[in-house]
């Protein structure tokens, strides 16, 4: 990830609803939830939630699939994982173990730090 794809996702992410978007749609797993049932969850309505999942999805921090008459949201979990470690670039000055931690939580693939 690089540096302007950081900050989009960080603007994306700078309003709450829409970090409580992307935390739901976490906790919701891979199977991802309907607009709706994610609106329910946030406490927004479902204009509300329309325009902050296209936020999110302009971010690149979510995707979409349509099932039936519902469109389905999920995390992008590789875009939210190089997020995490682009913030654990260079991190703890030469002591990369530090962040190892914070790295293995994101899943597969994120445990090594760039150290160029």
């Amino acid at each position: 990830m690089d540096e302007l794809q950081a900050l989009a996702a960080f603007m994306a992410l700078g309003q709450e609803h829409r970090l409580r978007a992307l935390r739901a749609l976490v906790k919701a797993g891979p199977d991802g939830m309907a607009s709706g049932a994610l609106a329910g969850a946030i406490g927004v309505s479902a204009s509300t939630i329309s325009f902050h999942l296209k936020e999110l999805q302009q971010a690149g921090l979510i995707g979409s699939r349509r099932a039936g008459r519902s469109i389905i949201y999920s995390v992008a979990y590789p875009v939210l994982a190089s997020l995490v470690a682009f913030l654990m670039t260079d991190c703890c000055q030469g002591h990369p173990e530090i962040c190892a931690p914070a790295l293995a939580a994101c899943g597969p693939g994120t445990n090594e730090v760039d150290h160029a």
